[in-house]
């Protein structure tokens, strides 16, 4: 090998976040939830901004609390089956996983107004009432495995670009102590390049597991039955765990001991990744529904954005065999951050017609800004490049929520329901990991035995996602995964 130049920085622990690069994605994939609501509501499609009368208010539109004449208790747990297709050069593979959550519970209240004796009984301020509501909005439970020939690149290309633009990175000083880079430069001038021959097999697999969830405590009130006033605050809660392992098989041009000239030696590579997250913070609800007509309701929500206080634990690491010689491997060890985060507002509009006795129709729309939100730099990193990522890299986007209710008989009612939710990204090139839109097809049934109601969901739920293993200027290799997950919700009521 050339002289060692000063890569004995491998000893520096200072590894920065730039050798992992989430941090802008975390803020947008911990933007991406959603509304928590009961069966009946996910049902038609989650589409229940002007609905009412449904304890998805309480999360949801609070004004809807302002439409129940008795007190109510609710429990959902929910079943996901994820499966995940992968296509990586040419080479295709699936995973799955299953796993089950209480979905939602929730109470509210109900509080009729004293009104002056010989005053009519359906005008001015009629009821308020008080919910309460624990909703799971995001499932992070997924494991995705690809693998394929690259005929162009080896990560190690990227470790070669951190070792020359980011000499205080150990993760380059790794990859060139372990041999899989090397420097073909001179002390003074280093030029570090991979070693690894192409094409190379490559294998990738990545296990998330945890979720967001949300406590609401909402009030609503009834005027005239024809307005409808809501506010609501919100206590969430994040637990993201993230597990990546890379590898490579292979030759590589390695000098023999003592040697200066490399020669085709067999070797095999794994870097690793994990991160943990956990985090807490509150936002605040305010709606309305208005009724012109009895058969109409138009309804909105304004959703602040979410403060956060963010706990980040992340760990690396790479090793290294080659033929004939002792394995080598580097650890980070456990590094972590604290930051605080600010998701995106969302504004909620929405309309629902009913037909008598018959049933309803509903329908809303939902604007997401994700370029607006920001991480706040601190002692434990610097923000900038993550803000420029996010207003670079991330738009607004409309999500569409449709569905509708059938009364069959008086106990039996069916539901279906659509919805997508945008894909928040506009600039696929900086970022190694990419969503698009997510689309949901949803059915269910529901029946009513006097004070006690069930209510039961499917929800057939597609999308996809590219990601790319590294970023390199010679262009990214990308693999690609279409998503189904097929969940089930049931909801066990009483009113009282």
């Amino acid at each position: 090998m050339k002289i060692k130049y000063l890569l004995t920085v491998i000893a520096i622990v200072a590894i920065t976040k730039n050798s992992f690069g989430q941090y802008a994605q975390d803020v947008v994939r911990f933007s991406t939830f959603q509304t928590g609501s009961t069966s009946r509501i996910k049902a038609i499609g989650n589409a229940g901004t002007a609905v009412g009368g449904d304890l998805s208010s309480i999360s949801g539109n609070p004004a809807g609390l302002g439409f129940f004449t008795h007190s109510e208790f609710s429990i959902t747990p929910e079943y996901n089956g994820s499966k995940v297709n992968s296509t990586y050069f040419g080479q295709t593979g699936n995973t799955s996983k299953n796993n089950g959550n209480l979905n939602n519970a929730a109470v509210v209240i109900y509080q009729q107004l004293n009104t002056p004796k010989g005053r009519d009984k359906t005008k001015g301020w009629l009821s308020i009432n008080y919910g309460a509501a624990y909703s799971r909005t995001n499932n992070f439970y997924e494991d995705i495995a690809y693998s394929g020939r690259n005929p162009s690149s080896s990560i190690s290309d990227y470790f070669a670009g951190i070792a020359n633009n980011r000499p205080n990175d150990a993760l380059g000083g790794w990859a060139y102590k372990q041999g899989i880079v090397d420097n073909f430069g001179t002390n003074t001038n280093p030029d570090f390049a991979s070693t690894v021959s192409t094409p190379i097999n490559q294998n990738g697999i990545i296990s998330r597991v945890g979720g967001q969830s949300e406590f609401d405590f909402s009030f609503g009130a009834n005027y005239s039955n024809k307005l409808y006033l809501g506010v609501g605050v919100a206590i969430t809660d994040i637990r993201y765990d993230y597990f990546r392992q890379f590898t490579e098989t292979g030759s590589a041009s390695i000098p023999p001991n003592g040697g200066t000239v490399g020669v085709p030696t067999d070797f095999n590579s794994a870097y690793v990744q994990s991160q943990s997250t956990r985090g807490n913070g509150a936002n605040i609800k305010l709606g309305v529904i208005y009724k012109p007509v009895e058969a109409l309701r138009l309804g909105f929500t304004f959703t602040s954005p979410t403060f956060y206080s963010i706990d980040d634990g992340y760990n690396e690491g790479l090793s290294t065999n080659i033929s004939g010689r002792a394995g080598q491997s580097d650890e980070l060890g456990s590094s972590t951050f604290n930051y605080n985060m600010r998701t995106p507002l969302k504004l909620a509009g929405g309309a629902s017609f009913f037909i008598g006795k018959y049933g309803f129709i509903s329908g809303d729309v939902e604007y997401i800004d994700y370029a607006s939100a920001h991480i706040n730099s601190n002692v434990d990193f610097d923000n900038t490049s993550d803000i420029t990522q996010i207003k670079s890299d991330y738009r607004s986007t409309i999500n569409i929520h449709a569905g509708a209710e059938a009364r069959i008989t008086s106990m039996f009612y069916l539901r279906g329901g659509y919805s997508q939710q945008g894909s928040p990204f506009k600039n696929n090139s900086t970022a190694t990991d990419v969503t698009g839109d997510i689309k949901t097809v949803t059915g269910g049934i529901g029946l009513r035995f006097g004070a006690y109601y069930i209510d039961a969901t499917y929800a057939h739920v597609t999308g996809s996602e590219l990601i790319s293993p590294y970023l390199i200027d010679a262009g990214n290799p990308t693999a690609s995964f279409k998503k189904t997950n097929n969940n089930g919700f049931l909801t066990l009521g009483y009113r009282f």
